[in-house]
């Protein structure tokens, strides 16, 4: 077998230059690094919204981790200035908090909705919008909106 066959392209990959592809990779550690308080924030408001109360044992549940984790988490909220605790009352988001949380929360359901529209079935795009909601730059936020109501990509609308 020639060493061709086992290497079916020889081509180099098309690979960005340096400071692009550090760049890309830098986003997406930023990007993980913010998700996780993102993710709480978003369960917080939404527990208010619900039931009136987001308790640690709530959060811990929803979120799949254990107590001592939301508990860290919440530490981390608190000083980051998104969120406030009160012994025996549960976690309260801040007004940062909050917006932070409207903010998510809005491209959760841009990144849902776009998923729709394509055929992804509701389940599927759900689970999926929870990665890539923390991940999606604002320039392709802004191209999913224009997709959802028609427009071309130069912005207008098509004729």
């Amino acid at each position: 077998m020639s060493d061709k066959a086992s290497h079916p392209s020889s081509d180099p990959p098309n690979l960005p230059t340096e400071l692009a592809q550090a760049r890309r990779f830098g986003k997406t550690r930023s990007a993980q690094s913010t998700a996780l308080i993102e993710d709480y924030v978003e369960l917080i408001a939404d527990l208010h919204a619900g039931t009136g109360e987001a308790r640690p044992t709530d959060i811990a549940r929803r979120l799949g981790v254990s107590h001592a984790t939301a508990i860290k988490m919440i530490a981390r909220l608190k000083r980051e200035g998104v969120a406030t605790a009160r012994p025996y009352r549960g976690v309260f988001l801040t007004e940062s908090g909050r917006e932070l949380a409207a903010r998510v929360r809005s491209r959760h359901r841009l990144v849902v909705d776009v998923l729709l529209a394509l055929g992804v079935p509701a389940e599927a795009a759900e689970a999926d919008a929870e990665g890539i909601e923390h991940h999606v730059s604002d320039a392709t936020l802004k191209a999913f909106a224009r997709f959802l109501h028609g427009a071309k990509p130069g912005g207008t609308k098509p004729g």
